[in-house]
């Protein structure tokens, strides 16, 4: 494995499962975790890492070429998990400039930097984090592969788009040592609270109403987040050069079925309260709100002998356990 990762967004949903991943696994390399501190991140999610000595946390912006270069020099970066990203269709869709910035800027400046300090790109790795919704909307047959041409809606998968390119392109122009993951929806711990799954819990938990878009039909592919990162490890460890993944939990569920599911465990978790599906209210549909995902992810089982492993169902009570309890 390599020496010195610089994971981008590390205190996010995604990027601090991912750090707590690593130790599991007995990384005894250093981490260097740069992350803005967004609404979306929380120092708290790797409170209990204060006091490894080859853990590293910086506040910056990605969007800050010379403050990112500094921390890549001093800390003779050898692989950057890039996770950084705004990542919610709804804020994309009143506000996107951010979008754009974090999203394309940031990542061309991270590429930018290794393209520049890597003298040799032997041993090295640009790891992309992205996301199905590049490929667009699926009707109710088919999944996405990774040669499925890209069909953004949104000005956030849109920009996620943008981003996936340009990593390409600087494979293809400069040869430079990356790998690319598009990842179906993930839920787990530490996720924000504007999500759907937290939203849903939190929101049950409050005794407030349950918002389902249209109809509720649109089906979403759910993937345990550790699940996620044993995917993300194995790429690092043994994929080739250049390729991109699919990762998905092979799990399709309506949005409706879903919400109900989880007022099901609640009504468990918290008896004595009424029938939480009697909170759920429709609300009106997101613009451009794509009808289903579903990614085929043959590839990383067959070349990576990588496959989900958490039942969905157990993760879903792991999930509601723990925000129960925060």
């Amino acid at each position: 494995m390599y020496k010195n990762i610089l994971i981008t967004g590390g205190c996010g949903f995604i990027g601090a499962n991912f750090i707590h991943f690593l130790y599991s696994q007995n990384y005894n390399g250093n981490i260097i975790n740069v992350d803005k501190l967004t609404y979306a991140s929380n120092l708290a999610n790797l409170h209990t890492l204060k006091d490894k000595t080859n853990y590293y946390f910086y506040k910056q912006d990605i969007c800050n070429y010379e403050d990112i270069e500094s921390i890549f020099i001093k800390h003779n970066i050898d692989c950057i998990i890039h996770f950084a990203a705004e990542s919610h269709v709804d804020r994309s869709i009143y506000g996107p400039k951010d979008f754009i910035l974090t999203n394309i800027l940031g990542t061309f400046n991270l590429l930018e930097i290794c393209r520049k300090q890597w003298k040799s790109y032997n041993n090295v790795r640009f790891h992309h984090i992205s996301t199905d919704e590049v490929y667009g909307s699926l009707d109710s047959e088919g999944y996405f592969y990774e040669n499925t041409p890209y069909a953004p809606r949104s000005p956030y998968s849109a920009s996620k788009a943008s981003s996936d390119h340009l990593v390409s392109a600087y494979f293809n122009t400069y040869g430079l040592p990356i790998t690319i993951s598009n990842c179906s929806n993930n839920y787990g711990l530490y996720q924000h609270s504007e999500k759907l799954i937290p939203q849903i819990i939190l929101n049950i938990k409050n005794k407030k109403p349950l918002p389902v878009y249209g109809d509720g039909r649109n089906i979403r592919d759910w993937i345990w987040v550790g699940d996620h990162c044993s995917a993300i490890y194995k790429i690092l460890q043994s994929s080739k050069i250049g390729e991109s993944y699919n990762i998905g939990g092979e799990n399709e569920m309506e949005n409706i079925e879903l919400v109900k599911k989880i007022c099901k465990l609640m009504d468990e978790a918290l008896p004595g309260n009424k029938k939480h599906e009697n909170l759920i209210t429709f609300v009106e549909d997101r613009p451009g709100h794509d009808r289903r995902y579903a990614v085929n992810c043959d590839k990383i089982k067959k070349e990576l002998n990588w496959r989900p492993e958490v039942d969905f169902d157990l993760g879903l009570r792991k999930t509601i356990e723990w925000y129960i309890s925060i």
